[in-house]
């Protein structure tokens, strides 16, 4: 699939982030964990903590520049269903993998349904709306896909490792054919992140809240 086929269709994608987040992402970029790390120059046992092992709940990091930000929970990860299910990796590199990545949800349906997970229903959150054909115009080599929601475990695990992640050339036909698509991750991060997104809002479990920001 070209990037203008998969861009016609998943026009829009969806992330979600902790609520009154967007003037620092829109200042600084929709960053990766590894990327916010490095933003706020943590090292040492903290950041390994964060980046580097299962993170149960949120965790709040502060710099004397930046201010502060929240580093978002892992609620949806097992570490014992994870090494049932993981090929050819430690937990520690799974979680590494996954903190260098930016994830997008294809569908407001996969959205909407992590919004009124049972640990996310009862509290706001914002959903950056991005333009899919402007994403891959400026990160395509630093984009993959996967088939499945990579960080959870919850229900039964399916196998999962590096290959998990295809780059949208690569992505299997027969994958496409099936329409396995569970999730759009982007490398590292996006630093205009308001170039390429459409609309921010403020969602609590299916409800709309308000529009907070809108190009």
């Amino acid at each position: 699939m070209t990037p203008q086929e998969f861009a016609e269709r998943h026009p829009i994608l969806y992330h979600m982030a902790e609520q009154g987040s967007w003037e620092s992402i829109r200042e600084h970029g929709l960053l990766s964990t590894t990327a916010l790390l490095d933003l706020f120059e943590l090292a040492g046992p903290e950041r390994e903590a964060i980046e580097s092992a299962h993170r149960p709940a949120s965790v709040q990091i502060s710099h004397p520049r930046y201010g502060v930000a929240v580093v978002r929970d892992q609620k949806p990860m097992s570490e014992t269903k994870l090494r049932s299910c993981l090929i050819g990796m430690e937990p520690r590199q799974w979680y590494e993998l996954l903190n260098r990545r930016v994830f997008f949800w294809p569908t407001s349906e996969r959205l909407i349904r992590l919004l009124n997970a049972r640990a996310y229903r009862n509290s706001p959150h914002v959903v950056i709306e991005v333009e899919t054909s402007i994403l891959l115009e400026q990160r395509l080599n630093q984009t993959t896909l996967s088939p499945i929601n990579s960080g959870s475990t919850v229900y039964s695990p399916v196998p999962r490792g590096r290959e998990t992640f295809q780059s949208l050339s690569d992505y299997p036909q027969d994958w496409w054919r099936a329409r396995r698509l569970g999730e759009v991750a982007v490398d590292f991060g996006i630093p205009n992140i308001a170039d390429v997104a459409t609309s921010v809002e403020e969602w609590e479990g299916s409800s709309k809240l308000r529009t907070v920001w809108r190009r």
